[in-house]
C-alpha cells in the first residue's frame, strides 16, 4: 500500500519510451505492456493536471555529442546515424502537447538537461518513475533523483529491460534503497483528486 500522493507536488517521469529504445524492453515484461501501463499512469496524471515528463535519449547523426569513454561493452550505434523514427513517442503513450519533453544524451535524465529546473519550478517533491531500460536509464535517473532530494516512487510494472535478471537486480537491490517500489495501480489509487 502507498500513502496518499499529492498531485500538486508529484510528477510522472517516463524514461526512453521512444521508438528507438522500445526494442530493449523484453523482460520481465514486453515493451507493449510497459507502454500500456505507462499510458494509464499518464492518463491519471493528466486528469489531475499533474506533470507528465517524457524523457528521450539520442544523439546527432555523427554521434559527436555521445559519450566516448573506453568501456568493455560499448553501445552498438548505427554507422549511418539514428533511424528517422528513433525519437518518436509511440502512439500508445498518447503524448500530450502540454507534457514536458526532455532530451538527454546519456543514461541519467538529470545530467545536462533542464529536468531538475522544470520539476522544482513546478513545486515537485515526488517523482513516480518508469521506463526502459530498468537497469540503465531508469536506475541512473533514480539514483540522481535520490541524490537531489526527491521522494521516489518506482512503478515496477511500468519498467522493463533486456533481461529479467537485470530488471530484478535493480528492483530488488537498488530501488528499495532509493525510494518506494510499487505497482502502477498503487500509484493511481494513492493520487489525490
Amino acid at each position: 500500500m502507498l500513502q496518499k500522493l499529492d498531485s500538486k507536488t508529484t510528477a510522472l517521469v517516463l524514461i526512453d519510451l521512444q521508438q528507438g529504445i522500445l526494442g530493449f524492453g523484453k523482460a520481465p515484461r514486453s515493451a507493449e505492456s510497459v507502454l500500456t501501463t505507462s499510458a494509464k499512469l499518464a492518463k491519471r496524471f493528466r486528469e489531475l493536471s499533474a506533470p507528465v515528463v517524457l524523457v528521450r535519449v539520442g544523439w546527432s547523426d555523427d554521434f559527436g555529442d555521445g559519450l566516448k569513454q573506453a568501456v568493455d561493452q560499448p553501445a552498438a550505434l548505427p554507422a549511418d546515424g539514428l533511424p528517422s523514427t528513433w525519437w518518436d513517442f509511440p502512439e500508445a503513450l498518447e503524448a500530450a502537447e502540454h507534457d514536458l519533453k526532455i532530451t538527454k544524451r546519456q543514461w541519467n535524465a538529470f545530467h545536462g538537461t533542464e529536468l531538475d529546473l522544470q520539476l522544482r519550478r513546478r513545486g515537485i517533491k515526488t517523482i513516480v518513475l518508469g521506463g526502459i531500460s530498468t537497469n540503465i536509464g531508469v536506475e541512473s535517473t533514480a539514483r540522481a533523483a535520490y541524490e537531489l532530494g526527491y521522494t521516489l516512487v518506482l512503478a515496477e510494472d511500468a519498467m522493463s529491460c533486456a533481461t529479467a535478471e537485470h530488471h530484478h537486480a535493480s528492483v530488488n537491490y537498488i530501488f528499495p534503497r532509493l525510494g518506494l517500489v510499487r505497482q502502477s495501480e498503487d500509484v493511481i489509487q494513492a493520487l489525490a483528486d
